[in-house]
Order: C-alpha cells, then structure tokens, then sequence
C-alpha cells in the first residue's frame, strides 16, 4: 500500500534538521555507493566518544527513543527510509529534547557506504517486514547482504537483537545468524514472559493489547 505524503513534510522536514542525517544521494547504484565510503564521524556528530547503537528500521521511533532515554551515556543511530515515517520519529525525540540520538533518511542498504567497519556495539531489528515470498528474500533484512554488514559494523562481542511477530520469518533469521557464525542465545517464543531487558516497540504495545506474545532473540558476533 502506497503511503500518502504528509502535509507540510518538508517544512516539518526543515524545523527537524538537528535529528536527522540525511546521507549523500549522489550514487544511485548500491554496489557504487558502497564502493565510495563516506564514514560517518560520530565523535563529530556526538560530540564524545561514547558507544554507538544502531536501529535498522525505526519506524516513527518509540522503541530507540526510550532506549536514548534510558540510556543517556550511549549514543544512538536510527535508519529509515520514508521521510513520511522518519519526520515523525524525529519530532518525537526532538520534543524529549535528547541529544544522543539521530535519524539517518536512507535504504539500509547503503550503510556500508556510512557506518565504518567494527564501530557499532548492538544493532536492533524490531519488527522487520517478514517478505515471505521467495522471491522476497533480497528485501529481508536478515538476507545474505544484511548479514554480512552487520557482522562488518559491529565490533567483536557485539550483538543483534531481533522481535518479530512472524515464526517463519523468525526461523529464516536463527537460521541466518548460525550461517554466518553468530552465537545465538536468549531464543523466546513468549518475549514478554523471558527475562530480556526488553523496550516495547508501537507493534509490541498492540500485540500485548491482544495477548500476543512475539518471538525474540540476541545473536552475538564471536
């Protein structure tokens, strides 16, 4: 389903500059974007040299948000796509007036292009599209491409937690992060009754409204 585009976007865009990032689109292609690196200097964007977290797809950005407030001492990286999306989730940290926290408007694909190797301490997937279709696998962010940036991007011990409301799309994932020589721990099919230190996500909240409980785990780069 195609999203409308909001009203006001790009002056609601404008009054959010302080949040968000918005990489060089000068490279169309992915394989030539990725080819010429434009690291991001987060000691520079920061101001400090504190740990750095990533989300990879914030959605309208309740879960990082939290996580930014709960933890003022790690700064925090969130990538999403749709300016429609990220302008809200960008108001929303804004008017929490927290300032270890910033919106990347870019495909996730091109953050090899951006995010230097063995920089980033944890990475977030919450709630990914699952693209069941075979066909779809290229759009999965738990593909062969994706795995292999978040192996480059995290530092040694660092991990990926991933919640997702879809089995199927959860199997694929452990399966994944076994392939690619992740040690994969904290495996729940009831999230909310496992002893994670777990953040709800927008989804998290309707489905526990519902009495759904989602799948969760923590793969650790070895």
């Amino acid at each position: 389903m195609r999203i409308r585009r909001k009203k006001h976007l790009q002056e609601r865009l404008s009054k959010v500059t302080d949040m968000l990032i918005v990489p060089d689109r000068d490279i169309v292609n992915v394989k030539l974007a990725i080819q010429d690196k434009k690291y991001f200097d987060f000691n520079k964007i920061f101001g400090n040299d504190n740990p750095i977290e990533l989300e990879v797809g914030c959605g309208k950005g309740g879960f990082i948000v939290e996580k930014a407030k709960l933890n003022p001492n790690i700064n925090f990286i969130a990538v999403e796509l749709l300016e429609n999306i990220i302008v809200m989730a960008c108001e929303f940290a804004q008017k929490q007036g927290l300032k270890n926290i910033k919106f990347v408007n870019s495909g996730a694909e091109y953050m090899p292009r951006y995010i230097k190797e063995e920089s980033i301490d944890n990475i977030y997937l919450n709630f990914s599209p699952p693209f069941p279709k075979t066909t779809q696998e290229s759009r999965r962010l738990t593909n062969d491409n994706y795995m292999n940036d978040y192996k480059s991007f995290l530092k040694v011990g660092g991990t990926v937690f991933q919640k997702t409301d879809d089995e199927e799309f959860f199997n694929y994932s452990f399966t994944q992060f076994e392939k690619f020589g992740f040690e994969v721990e904290n495996v729940t099919k009831k999230l909310h009754e496992n002893t994670i230190d777990n953040v709800e996500t927008e989804y998290e909240k309707m489905f526990k409204k519902k009495g759904m409980l989602p799948f969760g785990l923590i793969a650790k780069k070895l």
